[in-house]
């Protein structure tokens, strides 16, 4: 059993929040990893974990799955919010439908997190949220209207709900990754779009892999509980934009 706090981890099945259930095991921290995968999560075979099959879009299975980890592993003190699905096209174009499951997921889904663990987290005057936005939270791109609009709304509901939690000491901490390789990009339709997002990525050379995402979670939450740093925005250094 391990004696570190409990860390919470959605869309843990793969991409970035694989390697963020990794590297916070391998900290020696228990977890409760959720996805819709749950084969995934389970394959990956890491001690002192709990793992569930649970929609982020369902207030009740995040609260029921959370309960049941305390229960084991004692309250939670970090929550990664990494859930997010990335559908691209034109507005003219594109289905409604796509743009409806990225405010779910993206924004609800992050809101539904926060709202099981906060209340717990200011009681003890500990804790830490970590809500995965990305780079298009800060500035657009072309086919990724509704997609930033998303992002651009974690980084508003993310800095605020931070201000009004700062006085009980939890932290915030907004993580903006650029282009990373996951599986982010095969959620898109559309053939062209896809491509053409492949091309602007090979121009990189070498975009970031999860892992170095992984990393810069766990410096930040390694950090002493009086530091809050705010946000981490990393991209792959030839990534202009």
């Amino acid at each position: 059993m391990s004696n570190k706090s409990l860390v919470v981890i959605t869309g843990a099945s793969s991409g970035i929040g694989e390697a963020a259930a990794r590297s916070f095991s391998q900290a020696g921290h228990p977890l409760l990893l959720l996805a819709r995968r749950l084969d995934r999560l389970e394959a990956l075979k890491l001690p002192n974990t709990i793992c569930e099959k649970v929609d982020v879009t369902d207030l009740d299975q995040i609260k029921s799955a959370v309960a049941k980890a305390e229960k084991q592993y004692g309250p939670v003190d970090c929550l990664v919010n990494n859930a997010g699905v990335m559908l691209l096209g034109l507005c003219d174009t594109q289905d409604p439908k796509q743009w409806e499951q990225m405010i779910q997921v993206n924004m609800m889904g992050v809101l539904n997190g926060i709202h099981v663990v906060l209340a717990g987290m200011k009681e003890r005057r500990h804790g830490t949220i970590m809500n995965v936005s990305s780079v298009a939270g800060r500035k657009t791109f072309p086919n990724h209207a509704v997609y930033c609009g998303t992002k651009f709304g974690v980084h508003a509901f993310t800095e605020q709900i931070r201000e009004e939690a700062s006085s009980y000491n939890v932290r915030f901490i907004n993580i903006a990754p650029g282009v990373v390789e996951t599986e982010l990009l095969s959620h898109t339709t559309s053939k062209e779009i896809v491509s053409d997002y492949q091309d602007w990525k090979k121009q990189m050379a070498e975009p970031l892999v999860s892992e170095d995402i992984a990393n810069s979670m766990i410096f930040a939450y390694q950090q002493p509980q009086r530091v809050c740093i705010r946000e981490i925005l990393i991209c792959p250094t030839k990534q202009e934009k």
